[in-house]
């Protein structure tokens, strides 16, 4: 089929990577020139394992291009994918500008009968924005009426950073909100090469398919600050959190996905989501106590993290410094929107401390943006020499380089033989035998 992704992001990147590597042909737009002409060069702009050699691998091939020409991409596809960023408002609602400025464009280059797809993660409603846009554009072009049709869809992306690929190649499911028949049986014959081991294929209305990505983000937005306050219960109970999630895990109703304590969640699409739903909820005359609740527990774990470390050390940190093992908000990205890092890093330096940071893909980020003009930061290749002569080390991203360190190593480097897990990844018995003062969270130290 003849698709085009608006916007290569995170999720026109991927999206389109992906289809193009069924034997779809694919344009991909952008308006960054520099970004554009990079990907046809095969540079990919954001780390994702794998994205870099399917995207090298379908240029070869003929099969995805990329172009600031959005003229030229609508008049060359059948299925146009709208995937640009929705930021957040100052209200907390989604920052629509992107989306209907993509449909004013389509809109003015329409020339033949087409579907487009609302792939950016959008409120309920949108759909409708986008048909009203596209129908006004098309008016001012053929006030005696369109000589074809046109017809908007939602579908959802659910991709997890790091993992992306596969998510997209044997997803977990597809969700599609159509009100033709005729479109929701294309949408369906595009993603059943996706689908061909097991049907995944969900269909519904376009309003159910918008909130169904909130409604996701949200619930295990809420699996995680569950957890953690469970964790904070815990601790001031003398339970130990790792037993107890265990014991909940086993639960079939409940399993173990996102029930790992931690010092919250961070990334693009879980607080914007979570905020966006919360203004839906109030703009619908619903009160969003849990999803209010949600975020509130999110916010305050950070500091009940750094709590730990202050209380070891003393509010008075100008002394001290810090190696912290992890920038990103998650492993297998350099993705650091909203990571906790950002904030436990910024408060332990408003106290003085000087931070010795490593991580395996975040650091340009970090010094490009995120850190910058922070010059209490400094950055480290290695993650052993981070450790040297720091007073503690402070793991705060589960990368799996981090998972089994030489103990021996990080004790020789160490001025104090003290760890503060964000993650609960080591075992707390065993660093006792190596000497380590070992704080976790949700276990008394």
């Amino acid at each position: 089929m003849r698709l085009a992704m608006i916007g290569s992001g995170y999720v026109g990147l991927v999206s389109g990577a992906c289809f193009s590597e069924m034997g779809n042909r694919v344009i991909c737009v952008d308006i960054d020139e520099k970004k554009v002409e990079k990907l046809r060069q095969g540079i990919v702009p954001i780390f994702e394992p794998g994205l870099d050699k399917m995207i090298k691998r379908n240029l070869e091939k003929g099969n995805i291009e990329f172009t600031t020409d959005i003229a030229y991409a609508v008049r060359n596809s059948d299925i146009i994918f709208i995937a640009v960023g929705t930021p957040q408002s100052e209200d907390g609602s989604a920052d629509l500008n992107h989306v209907l400025k993509a449909a004013e464009s389509i809109g003015q280059y329409m020339d033949h009968e087409m579907i487009v797809v609302d792939k950016s993660t959008v409120p309920v409603g949108t759909a409708d924005k986008v048909r009203a846009v596209i129908e006004r554009k098309l008016k001012e072009r053929y006030p005696d009426g369109a000589p074809f049709g046109f017809d908007v869809v939602s579908n959802p992306e659910f991709l997890k950073e790091g993992d992306a690929i596969a998510d997209f190649m044997k997803p977990d499911r597809v969700i599609v909100g159509a009100n033709s028949e005729k479109s929701m049986r294309i949408m369906k014959e595009l993603y059943r090469p996706f689908t061909l081991n097991h049907e995944r294929f969900i269909a519904m209305d376009v309003r159910s398919a918008e909130l169904t990505k909130y409604a996701a983000n949200a619930m295990l937005a809420t699996k995680i600050s569950f957890i953690n306050e469970i964790s904070r219960i815990a601790e001031a109970l003398g339970a130990d959190i790792n037993k107890v999630r265990i014991g909940i895990g086993s639960d079939r109703r409940i399993g173990y996905h996102f029930i790992y304590p931690g010092v919250g969640y961070g990334g693009s699409c879980f607080p914007k989501d979570v905020r966006a739903l919360e203004k839906m909820a109030l703009e619908a005359d619903i009160e969003p106590e849990i999803i209010r609740a949600v975020q509130r527990v999110n916010h305050t774990q950070r500091y009940y993290f750094l709590n730990k470390i202050v209380s070891r050390f003393g509010d008075d940190l100008s002394q001290r410094v810090f190696a912290v093992w992890g920038l990103a908000f998650k492993p297998q990205t350099d993705d650091m929107r909203e990571a906790p890092s950002i904030t436990i890093i910024n408060e332990l330096t408003k106290r003085g401390a000087t931070i010795n940071a490593y991580d395996p893909e975040a650091m340009d980020n970090a010094k490009g943006f995120w850190l910058k003009g922070n010059d209490k930061v400094n950055y480290f290749d290695n993650k052993y020499d981070a450790l040297n002569g720091a007073d503690a080390m402070i793991l705060i991203t589960e990368w799996k380089e981090f998972r089994s360190p030489d103990f021996y190593e990080m004790k020789k480097r160490l001025k104090n033989p003290v760890i503060f897990d964000g993650r609960n990844q080591y075992n707390r018995e065993f660093l006792k035998e190596f000497g380590f003062e070992y704080y976790q969270i949700g276990v008394r130290g």
